[in-house]
């Protein structure tokens, strides 16, 4: 019977990180299924979704202070279940741009968890703007929304929010 362990990765950036770290999950028996990663300011990060036997995910969670010694890394692990929810929820992409300033992400993250959606994955970005060099702002997201929600009237509302905040916003069907 296959178990769950969530795994999470940060340390100083460095050619082959993923190559090392994903070969020590293989040694052990372990096999990746669901990964992200990325380098923020000089470090890296990395959350992992790891399957394999009870065996498997004990010998991991045992060697993760020796493996987090010599890849240079704070690893953190975490036993958990597949998720399975009892009522059907559906993936829909939020899309935002505009120019940047604070408090965007708690803004959106407010909106959302005040009508019981679930932030699925979240991607944001900042970057210069093309000519005028002026700060930018994106975010990408995934929600998962109920399936007897009115996405019509969630749409509405959530641009409406957002035009109020001077945010370019969208909200799609993921599929």
């Amino acid at each position: 019977m296959s178990k769950n362990l969530v795994i999470s990765a940060l340390g100083n950036d460095k050619p082959g990180i993923v190559n090392e770290l994903s070969k020590e999950i293989l040694d052990q028996g372990g096999n990746i299924t669901e990964s992200r990663m990325t380098v923020l300011g000089g470090e890296f990060a990395m959350m992992l979704l790891v399957i394999g036997t009870q065996e498997c995910i004990d010998n991991i969670i045992s060697k993760l202070e020796a493996t987090g010694e010599k890849l240079n890394l704070t690893l953190i692990a975490k036993e958990t279940q597949s998720q399975e929810s009892d009522q059907k929820r559906l993936p829909y992409q939020i899309t935002v741009v505009s120019m940047d300033h604070p408090g965007i992400v708690h803004n959106i993250s407010d909106f959302l968890s005040s009508r019981n959606l679930n932030i699925e994955e979240i991607d944001t970005n900042t970057y210069p703007a093309a000519h005028t060099g002026t700060p930018m702002f994106s975010l990408d997201m995934i929600i998962s929304v109920p399936a007897d929600n009115s996405v019509r009237e969630l749409r509405d509302e959530f641009i409406t929010f957002c035009d109020d905040l001077n945010l370019d916003a969208s909200l799609e069907s993921k599929r």
